[in-house]
């Protein structure tokens, strides 16, 4: 069979039909997300107008995604599951693809070229070295340290800070720096962060980087809303029978694609209102739909589930204890902490959340929903628990969330959480699980928490611990369902 490619890629699955010039995009964090969200907008716009906007895809470490992209001309397949049917998108819009620990000086210069007019990042959470203790840039970490004192930097700030400088010093092009992670406020942090590297540089480099940065960079707010799962040799099948093409890094997606942009870009942007993204002088209302209603319900589904030997979130929506606690956390935990945007209709949206959950023919794993929770739920539980236990109401469904994480990470002894669950993966897995091996429930939740894993003010509420432990307790001696009518019983 043979090989995607430029010349293979039947015209029918391609968005556009535009020749690629110079880059004027470069993207950090070449994954699923990026290839099957980011690159679709921008392929749809191009569609509509030209334009300098062909993107620089640079992966961090991993090289296997784009040594695949080299060998396919940098076409790859979108492939859109629904249970009623499945086609087949070819983007085309990478221009060239780095590998950023093995091409170190040539994602500097891409960065700091005067062609590069936008930056976008999808690098997870973790990805910013960010300190929620600290409410900033992580300046313990060693890499951040590192980074400081040295012209090659390996995290995701230090590079842009890096690349500023250089910019400032050779041309001091307008940029902006888009952020595109389930991040609060993504772009006003990522231009926090970077300035708080900046600072930290000797007073002979940081004027410049300084000025320039409050000058001519822009760091505009996104929320980004996409299901994208991990992808399988199923997914390369189905290229295989719907364009009779060998395609190694196909990108598996569901049908639903949002972004919501402030359109605050300091040196143009592609026509993406044209690619299907919507414009906003306020994008918070619209990150804390998607942050709270989808991203916090989708962690409860994802450990309660695989704490029930659910494989698929698909699988953990059809539960009916799971689904009724999900429905709760919607309605009783998270709605009351916000004011949707204006037009949106919750009653619609939040059915829609569950029918793109129950999409089976998707495969989204609980593991992969799961994995990185204490960096997640950091963004996703403390704000709206504490809305509501500084009204004296106790939130139990975030509370169930939290027990469901823990007994995930660091299950209680004697408990088993399953496959599904030990296949998640997380940085604070081994710190939780020596937190629990010689505590009760309580004492184990208040280590737990005062480790920073929610925050400070969270961490020292009695009542919210208290009710955290008895959720563990009952998980592991009754199982998730006993939770879940507990926390519906008393919600």
């Amino acid at each position: 069979m043979k090989r995607l490619s430029a010349s293979t890629t039947p015209l029918s699955a391609r968005h556009h039909q535009r020749e690629l010039g110079t880059p004027g995009i470069v993207h950090m964090g070449l994954g699923n997300f990026h290839r099957a969200h980011q690159a679709v907008h921008t392929a749809r716009a191009l569609a509509h107008a030209d334009g300098p906007w062909s993107i620089l895809g640079v992966a961090n470490s991993s090289a296997a995604v784009a040594e695949a992209m080299r060998e396919q001309d940098m076409r790859y397949g979108v492939v859109q599951i629904s249970p009623e049917k499945t086609r087949v998108e070819v983007p085309a819009v990478h221009a060239d693809v780095l590998v950023a620990t093995a091409q170190p000086a040539a994602v500097a210069e891409a960065l700091a070229a005067r062609q590069t007019r936008i930056v976008t990042l999808t690098i997870t959470e973790k990805g910013y070295t960010y300190s929620p203790r600290h409410g900033g840039l992580d300046l313990d970490h060693p890499d951040v340290q590192a980074d400081l004192r040295r012209d090659a930097p390996t995290t995701a700030v230090g590079r842009l800070a890096r690349a500023m400088q250089r910019r400032a010093a050779t041309h001091a092009e307008p940029i902006s720096i888009l952020s595109c992670d389930n991040l609060m406020g993504n772009g006003d942090l990522t231009g926090r962060l970077v300035r708080e590297f900046a600072a930290q540089l000797p007073e002979t480099e940081r004027a410049e980087l300084l000025d320039y940065l409050d000058r001519r960079v822009s760091f505009p707010n996104s929320m980004v809303d996409r299901i994208v799962p991990a992808t399988t040799d199923s997914y390369r099948r189905a290229v295989a029978e719907l364009l009779g093409l060998r395609d190694e890094v196909p990108v598996p997606a569901e049908p639903f694609s949002m972004w919501v942009l402030e359109d605050r870009f300091a040196a143009g942007r592609p026509a993406w209102e044209h690619g299907g993204a919507t414009f906003t002088t306020d994008v918070a209302p619209y990150e804390l739909l998607k942050l709270r209603l989808l991203n916090g319900t989708h962690s409860m589904l994802a450990y309660l589930g695989a704490l029930s030997g659910c494989d698929l979130i698909a699988e953990s929506t059809n539960m009916r204890h799971i689904a009724d606690a999900a429905r709760r956390a919607i309605f009783d935990d998270y709605l009351p902490t916000f004011t949707a945007p204006a037009g949106v209709d919750v009653e619609n949206y939040a059915a829609q959340l569950f029918t793109r959950w129950a999409n089976g023919a998707l495969g989204h794993r609980t593991r992969q929903v799961g994995s990185d929770g204490s960096t997640k739920l950091a963004q996703r539980v403390p704000d709206p628990a504490l809305h509501h236990l500084r009204n004296g109401r106790m939130p139990h469904h975030l509370a169930l969330t939290v027990a469901a994480y823990l007994c995930c990470m660091a299950p209680p002894e004697g408990f088993e959480a399953g496959p599904h669950a030990a296949a998640m993966v997380d940085p604070a897995r081994e710190r939780l699980r020596a937190a629990a091996t010689s505590t009760n429930a309580e004492e184990f939740v208040a280590a737990a928490l005062r480790d920073g894993l929610l925050g400070e003010e969270l961490a020292e509420h009695t009542d919210f611990r208290r009710r955290v432990a008895e959720f563990v307790d009952l998980i592991a001696t009754h199982g998730t369902a006993a939770a879940s009518a507990e926390a519906q019983q008393a919600g």
